[in-house]
């Protein structure tokens, strides 16, 4: 143990440049990730804000049976998983299509200009994002509903019907980050070695059979580790967009598990019941990563860890 110890003071001593460069980011981490952790023990106690943490009484997991037996954590926990799984299979494979065709575009300037087009959105404030898709789908002067009526259809109000709500969130979603998400394939597909396509080439491989034998093969270890971490956060449904977008009309279909917490914990105060709602989203979200990563790791032998 105490040659370990001395091996870790040498290696310290040697590169210590390293060392105070990860500085920052290991004050940053233990600062606003570790320190706040503290506070979990609220979703095991009767907390209020005059006694403090320590101050609080204890009372077990009473704030997780309040949470399963309530019909509105239910619904949103429903709402989470079932938007989280429409956005992962639409929404994940339309930045590969994106990668892949961006890089069998030819001429140069019409290609930066798609890709500045389709990357735009994602630097664009939700706040905006919002207000654009309330005008889009606006029933008197919305795009959609002016091509309704141009074609003879009565205007629909959308975003006051339940049913239309996850299918506008999730596309709006897509055409925010599609294009930006792009990005990361694009690189792997850089890594991909020329000489296998130029072997293709004398081989006789047209550009569709260049892009299923050997594109999509070789940023598989790429696509495998975006979706294990896509899993993880499968209960981490955007709720700004949600919070701007959604009323109580729409909260049989709209309202998620992040909605919820900032509902009870902002907005009534229950912050105790936030907290456990906020610590059942993390268990979950741990246990689906590790599923995910162990599942790869054996079938694949690609994974996070």
């Amino acid at each position: 143990m105490q040659t370990k110890i001395d091996q870790f003071i040498q290696h310290l001593r040697k590169e210590w440049q390293l060392y105070v460069l990860l500085a920052p980011t290991i004050i940053w981490f233990v600062v606003f990730l570790y320190k706040p952790m503290y506070g979990l023990q609220i979703a095991f106690k009767d907390y209020s804000i005059f006694r403090g943490v320590a101050g609080s009484p204890w009372v077990g997991f009473e704030h997780f049976h309040t949470l399963f037996g309530s019909d509105q954590f239910l619904r949103a926990l429903r709402n989470t998983f079932m938007i989280s799984a429409l956005s992962l299979c639409f929404g994940f494979p339309i930045p590969i299509f994106l990668a892949i065709m961006f890089n069998e575009i030819t001429n140069q300037v019409f290609k930066r200009t798609s890709q500045t087009i389709v990357y735009l959105p994602h630097f664009i404030s939700t706040v905006i994002i919002s207000g654009i898709v309330i005008t889009a789908f606006s029933p008197s002067a919305g795009i959609v509903n002016s091509f309704l009526s141009w074609i003879g259809v009565d205007p629909i109000y959308f975003l006051i019907k339940p049913e239309w709500f996850r299918p506008i969130y999730i596309g709006s979603g897509i055409w925010q980050e599609a294009g930006f998400s792009s990005i990361v394939f694009l690189a792997a597909i850089a890594g991909v070695s020329p000489s296998l396509y130029e072997s293709a080439v004398v081989d006789g491989a047209s550009r569709w059979q260049m892009v299923w034998k050997i594109t999509i093969p070789s940023i598989l270890p790429t696509i495998i580790i975006m979706l294990i971490i896509r899993i993880g956060n499968l209960l981490e449904v955007g709720f700004e967009l949600i919070i701007l977008l959604y009323q109580p009309a729409t909260f049989e279909t709209a309202d998620v598990i992040n909605t919820f917490i900032y509902r009870q914990g902002l907005q009534g105060a229950q912050y105790d019941l936030a907290a456990a709602a906020g610590l059942f989203n993390a268990i979950v979200a741990f246990i689906l990563v590790m599923t995910a990563n162990t599942i790869s790791r054996r079938f694949s032998r690609t994974s996070l860890w």
